[in-house]
């Protein structure tokens, strides 16, 4: 057999191409550990200095309420609404502290503003004035009528009651299932909390997913933006409903045994100056870069600057927010890439190590994602933190206490590229196998990282799901399960494989889009001028997956049963990936994960009968069989087969094989079992 790979777990150390950056490597580590102790003092207490939304925005203290602003720039501030009619008035004008750090403070009586009452900001600085909406307002709604944003006094009189506490899991694998609020309804229109609660969830928690990952939570004025524009951080997306339907949404995916993480987008925010925090004080520059640094060209946005300890203290504090007011149990830190570099990361080839180190590095922003994910383990050790990263930043995902920046997780962000460049532009019998095992297994072995065949981005407009590259048309027509058609049964062959292959060779987590699982058509799209303002492609066709006569559930029933079998043996999965055959001619690869062997045929018409490998003594039995009839497939193996390995002998060496049938286009899971266990063998074919 050929020997495993080394263990997963090591630190940097073990690269020797780090070596000549050893030095930048400490100079990092340093850099965060001093930033900390003077943002939090010599306790390292981040969770004490990251508590800004409880020291600003609108805050009851007994029958007053008292509001608090930074605008260091300002020159007056009002707070306005229906309670002084839209007009600057002295009980509701803001005054500077006097501490000379630019916050403004104002105290009036709980009853001038009641709950649900809409609020904003009049800001007026040198040369001008403008409407704003508090930097860390809690609920932000847009008036249907104008359509003018307007933050929003919440203070329910029976605040939601948390009845769940979150699950205890976190040392599983995370079974990722990457979900939109507003998407997540068949019906053409923006779905909300309260639906997702009561209808998805349960279908999340059934198709055996342990983490749900929402996007899209933080206020967004833009909706086609999928949630990446953001607009207000301190609030959930009130298009979707009330703070209390978000906690309740969360409350009972706990209870579900569900670990709930959230998009949390700090690369950028949105260029939206009354909504915003673009030129909130008058200028451009409170939380971001001035001038041209402090404008993201490719997506339209604001960068932080992540060396003012403003940003730090806004961004940090956001973090415990959400843990605090929330209780989500982690983050995916989106456009990681952007704020790493200097040039945003765009047309730039990370094909060397240099490109890690050098001057277009914003040591800031790496410091910053360092004590993020400090603060954040600090609050909830056992929460999970995973980063979009596509330029391979080594020590990202390595723990700070080893000098990385504290990530759980990255996300292996080359397999859906590898995948739908074979299924969109490579032949079947073209498809390098041997390059389709790098892509799946090419992460650093100090670092976990979320593997998956598609996310939300390879649908959105200009692409297509997986299954619809795969079967396009012959979807609208030949789903059937009456009906047969080549290019859908190759589809729906591949669509196994290919979740199947990513899976089993994961190395810390694995994820899947909403529907996506089932072989959800067509592509994502949100209302916008360009599409007449349609909903048509910004929901999910549940019914397909509920159908009977359809082949979804075919591909929904087989997601199931290959996330069963790998959540039921959680210590395979542990165990590094053991590659023992890739062979590109006949499409064939072979590996191990602990007792658990994955056998995959991706040739599309050439099987192997008595195909011998080599393997240790034992039993093996068949668990999973992508051609089995519950699957959709044509039945060529017998279930629940038994292998028990046969000697060989080989030039002068024993050698242990099992000889399996292998048909084309079918991806096989067996799991080893003492010689002990033996029980009546079966046929083989």
């Amino acid at each position: 057999m050929k020997k495993c790979c080394n263990d997963p777990w090591s630190t940097l150390s073990d690269d020797p191409w780090l070596d000549p950056f050893r030095d930048a490597l400490a100079f990092r580590r340093e850099r965060a550990r001093r930033l900390a102790i003077r943002l939090a003092g010599t306790d390292n207490s981040l969770a004490d200095f990251a508590s800004g939304h409880e020291f600003f925005g609108l805050h009851r203290h007994g029958d007053d309420l008292v509001f608090r602003e930074r605008a260091p720039h300002a020159q007056e501030i009002f707070l306005i609404g229906p309670f002084c009619d839209w007009a600057p008035v002295k009980p509701f004008q803001l005054r500077p502290t006097g501490e000379g750090d630019g916050v403004w403070e104002t105290r009036f009586p709980a009853s001038a503003l009641p709950h649900a009452c809409p609020y904003r900001l009049l800001m007026r600085w040198h040369g001008g004035e403008g409407d704003r909406i508090p930097s860390h307002a809690r609920r932000v709604v847009q008036d249907p009528q104008t359509g003018i944003f307007n933050a929003q006094a919440w203070m329910p009189a029976a605040p939601h009651v948390w009845r769940h506490a979150p699950p205890t899991n976190s040392r599983t694998i995370p079974l990722v299932y990457e979900a939109h609020v507003g998407m997540a309804q068949e019906t053409e229109g923006v779905g909300s909390y309260e639906a997702f609660r009561t209808l998805v969830l349960p279908r999340i928690a059934a198709a055996g997913y342990n983490t749900l990952q929402l996007m899209a939570l933080m206020e967004h004025p833009y909706y086609a933006s999928f949630g990446y524009h953001v607009s207000s951080f301190f609030a959930a997306s009130s298009r979707f409903g009330t703070p209390d339907d978000l906690k309740a949404l969360i409350d009972d995916a706990h209870g579900l045994g569900l670990r709930v993480i959230m998009d949390l987008v700090h690369s950028h925010a949105v260029r939206n100056e009354t909504e915003g925090l673009s030129r909130f004080d008058g200028t451009d520059h409170l939380y971001f870069h001035a001038g041209p640094r402090g404008l993201h060209a490719a997506w339209d946005s604001r960068c932080f600057d992540y060396g003012k300890i403003e940003t730090l203290h806004f961004l940090l504090s956001n973090c415990r927010f959400w843990l605090d007011e929330y209780r989500v149990d982690g983050f995916r830190f989106d456009g990681v890439t952007s704020m790493l570099y200097h040039d945003r990361g765009l047309g730039r080839a990370f094909d060397r190590y240099e490109r890690y180190f050098d001057d277009n590095v914003d040591e800031d922003a790496l410091a910053y994602l360092t004590l993020a994910n400090t603060l954040i383990h600090q609050v909830r050790p056992d929460a999970l933190t995973i980063a979009e990263d596509v330029s391979g930043m080594p020590g990202l995902a390595t723990p700070v206490e080893q000098g990385g920046a504290g990530f759980d997780s990255r996300m292996a962000m080359g397999i859906p590229d590898c995948w739908f460049k074979l299924i969109k532009d490579t032949r079947d019998e073209d498809w390098d196998i041997g390059w389709l095992w790098h892509e799946l297994t090419n992460r650093r072995p100090e670092e976990r990282t979320v593997s998956y065949v598609e996310s939300h981005d390879q649908a959105l407009v200009g692409g297509k799901t997986a299954a619809f590259e795969l079967m396009d048309a012959a979807m609208y027509h030949a789903m059937r399960v009456s009906d047969t058609d080549l290019r859908v049964e190759r589809g729906m062959a591949l669509h196994k494989m290919m979740r199947l292959a990513t899976l089993a060779s994961c190395s810390g987590g694995y994820l899947n889009f909403m529907g996506n699982e089932f072989g959800h058509p067509e592509w994502v799209d949100f209302p916008r001028e360009g599409n007449g303002w349609s909903y048509r492609y910004a929901r999910r066709q549940w019914s397909l997956r509920d159908d009977p006569s359809l082949k979804y559930r075919f591909l929904g029933d087989f997601d199931q049963a290959m996330l069963a079998l790998i959540r039921e043996r959680p210590a395979a999965i542990v165990a590094p990936p053991c590659l023992l055959q890739a062979l590109n001619d006949d499409k064939i690869l072979i590996f191990a994960r602990g007792n658990l062997f994955f056998f995959f045929n991706f040739h599309p018409d050439r099987s192997r009968t008595e195909f011998a490998i080599e393997v240790p003594p034992g039993v093996y039995r068949l668990l999973l069989d992508t051609d089995e009839p519950r699957f959709g497939g044509p039945a060529r193996l017998a279930p629940g087969q038994v292998f028990r390995p046969a000697p060989e002998r080989d030039g002068h060496a024993l050698r242990s094989r099992i000889r399996v049938y292998l048909p084309c286009r079918c991806a096989l899971a067996l799991e080893r079992e003492p010689e002990t266990a033996r029980g009546p063998a079966r046929e083989k074919t």
